[in-house]
Order: structure tokens, then sequence, then C-alpha cells
């Protein structure tokens, strides 16, 4: 127990007073390409969790269609675990995970998909649980022998005057000394701006707070609904890229606070901004309409594309808006948004994302997933309210 305590206050010197060092460009060579999967805590936060429904989910995904489409993790939010040994060794709530996390990890393994699990770099999680403040390495290896293959780092519970970017640089660390690839999900909000430091640390970082299952909904503290987030991503786009990506939380598809055009609008501007695609509804039980959508291919593509620039804005008449992003291809995709309460005609000149007017190009409409034929100089769609149009503008000679 001395051993312990001695780490114990090792840690607490090293979160609390060690200015943040540069660190070495993480080369963990995983999320080359944005990641995907489903997280259960949108859907089933604390209470609801349990090791049969995280069994009948990747049940699901390997079967209908979402392992094919690139889904890969199955990801336990909070609530899996209930305290520490005498040892500090994390312990596994029982009711909820009755077979243990290295069974559930190797049934998740056998489906052909990959296990994600969550801590966090306070005293306790964001609903009481314990944090790994103290145990970095010694959790960092329990989730390597449990086979884990994600790990998403929460930011409640914190000490104070505690330093975002030591904290998870030595999570980084530690992660690094378990032999074993681990994604590396940093989830501190957007409250220190880790979009300037977390690309050698982190896979994803959380660019945003908590996203609201509603379309525009805000809170006083900052963040809320689809749009509000949206928002937030507006300049940071630059720091995201192959390995280390800008997360603007997991998506509310198919959890009801949205219609179907919302939804399909919501996975589209995620997909543009080359945002990690983690679903966050009842996958066993959803509608047709939202399995349409996340299982959109040709909007997947976009997300996927392997030079993992993210979308800019590049024009915005009040409602009304023109997203741009450059493909690895040459082209380009474009998402027509209309925010307001009416539909609306939108035009975007080729100019306006990166093309000379006298460009001829094809256009493909992704969610129609028609051809519309070549287009000179322009291309103009109606929009339905909180909808989006979203196409792929192609040059040809």
């Amino acid at each position: 127990m001395k051993i312990l305590r001695l780490a114990w206050i090792s840690s607490l010197l090293t979160l609390v007073l060690m200015a943040p060092a540069a660190g070495h460009a993480l080369d963990n060579g995983l999320a080359r390409t944005p990641p995907m999967g489903w997280n259960s805590w949108n859907k089933y936060a604390c209470k609801g969790i349990n090791e049969g429904v995280v069994r009948k989910t990747a049940d699901e995904m390997a079967s209908n269609g979402m392992k094919d489409a690139g889904y890969q993790y199955v990801v336990i939010d909070d609530c899996w675990q209930t305290g520490r040994d005498a040892e500090g060794n994390i312990i596994v709530d029982k009711e909820k995970f009755p077979s243990g996390i290295k069974a559930l990890a190797d049934y998740i393994h056998a489906k052909g998909l990959k296990f994600g699990i969550y801590t966090d770099a306070g005293t306790k999680t964001c609903a009481g649980r314990p944090g790994s403040i103290g145990h970095e390495y010694q959790d960092a290896r329990q989730y390597a022998a449990w086979g884990v293959d994600y790990l998403k780092e929460d930011w409640c519970h914190t000490l104070p005057n505690q330093n975002s970017e030591s904290s998870y640089t030595l999570m980084r660390d530690a992660l690094k000394a378990s032999g074993r690839p681990i994604l590396f999900s940093i989830c501190e909000w957007g409250s220190t701006k880790p979009w300037l430091w977390a690309g050698s640390i982190g896979n994803m970082w959380r660019a945003t707070p908590d996203i609201q299952d509603c379309w525009d909904c805000k809170r006083d503290w900052g963040g809320g609904g689809v749009m509000p987030l949206l928002d937030m991503m507006v300049n940071i786009g630059s720091y995201s890229g192959p390995g280390h990506w800008n997360d603007p939380d997991m998506l509310e598809v198919g959890n009801g606070g949205l219609t179907p055009t919302e939804d399909r609008a919501h996975f589209s501007m995620w997909a543009m901004l080359s945002a990690p695609l983690l679903a966050g509804n009842d996958i066993e039980n959803m509608s047709a309409a939202t399995k349409e959508t996340l299982l959109n291919k040709e909007v997947i593509a976009i997300d996927q594309d392997t030079l993992g620039q993210s979308a800019s804005r590049v024009k915005k008449d009040g409602d009304l808006e023109i997203w741009s992003k450059q493909l690895a291809d040459g082209s380009r995709a474009v998402a027509l948004l209309n925010r307001g309460s009416a539909a609306a005609k939108i035009s975007v000149d080729w100019s306006e994302i990166g093309y000379p007017n006298a460009l001829n190009a094809s256009v493909r409409d992704l969610w129609e997933k028609k051809d519309l034929g070549r287009k000179t100089g322009s291309y103009s769609a109606e929009v339905p309210s909180h909808g989006v149009v979203m196409v792929k503008v192609m040059p040809q000679s």
C-alpha cells in the first residue's frame, strides 16, 4: 500500500505542478480515418446500460450492415465500474456485467468488432464511479489485459488547477506502455482548446460540450443541439487530420429528438466535418429511416475520405449555408444547409468551392444516390427546412 500511496502522490505532483511539455507526435497507427462505432451513453446513460444491451448491440452491428459500412467500435461509456480493491485495481459492476469485461470484449471481438471502455481523469467519473487519477498505468495495464481497443477519458471531478494537457499526456503514455494499441479519445469538452495541443496526445478530442438531442437548443454554459455544436466547429477544421480528429460529440440520430430530415442533416454535417461517427441509439430496435441514414455509404465515404480534410463554411446568408470539403480525388463534397423554418433555394458557385466558374463538373446527389449530370459554374437545389442537400462535385475534362 505504501507503493500505491507514493504512486498517487507522484501522479498528483505531475498533474498539478508539471508545465505541459511538447510531446512526440502520436504514432499509434490508429484512426487514420475518423473512428466509427457505437457508444452507450446517449441512449442508455448510466441506468440502462448492461451486458445484455452491449451484446445485443454487437450482434446487430455485425449482421445489419453497420460493420460492413465501417462501424467498428462498441464502446461502454460510464457506469461499468463500482470501486477499487485493496490493491487499487478497478472493480467491475457485477450486477450490470456479470460475465466480466474480458468475456464481453472477447464476445465483441468474435463478431469482428472492436471494444471500447470509459474512464475519467479526475477522482470520480461524471456519474460518481472511480476515476483514473493516480492509477493511470495500473488501469491501462488492466484495459490491455481485458482486450480494450478504445479508451474514452472524461474530465469530471478533476483537482483544482489540474492541467488537461499533462493529465491526458500521462494516460497516453500509460496506454503506450500497456503494449496494446488502444485508440485514445480525449473528452474535456473543448474547455481548454484541445485542438491546440491534443494532436500529439489523442486520436480524437471533444471540441464541444455535450450534445443534446435537439436541433437548435442551447445551454447556458455552452453547447446544446446540433446547430450550436456545428457553429463551434467553424474555425478549427485545420487542426484535424489522419490519426487526430476534432470530435463534436456522438450522434443523436434515431434518438427521437430530431425529425428524420434533421437526423439526415446532422449525419451529413458530421461527415462533412470528418468527425468520428459514433452512433448513440438503440441499434436493435431502430427504424428503417434511422437505419437508412446511418448506413448511407456514399455519405460515410465523405467522412472516411483519406485526405482527412474537414469542411469549411464558405458562405452564410442568414439561415442558409454552404459547406465545402476537398476530397482525395480532387473533387468536392458540398452541403447546402437550410437552418430556417421554411424550404429555400440555395445556389453554390464553383468559385465558392475553389474551382473556376468556367469549369464543367459532374454533380451527384449523395442522399438521392443519383447523378444529376454536368453543370458549369454553379449548382442550385431546393433544400427543406432543417435539411441538407449533399452533393459531390467532380471536375470533368
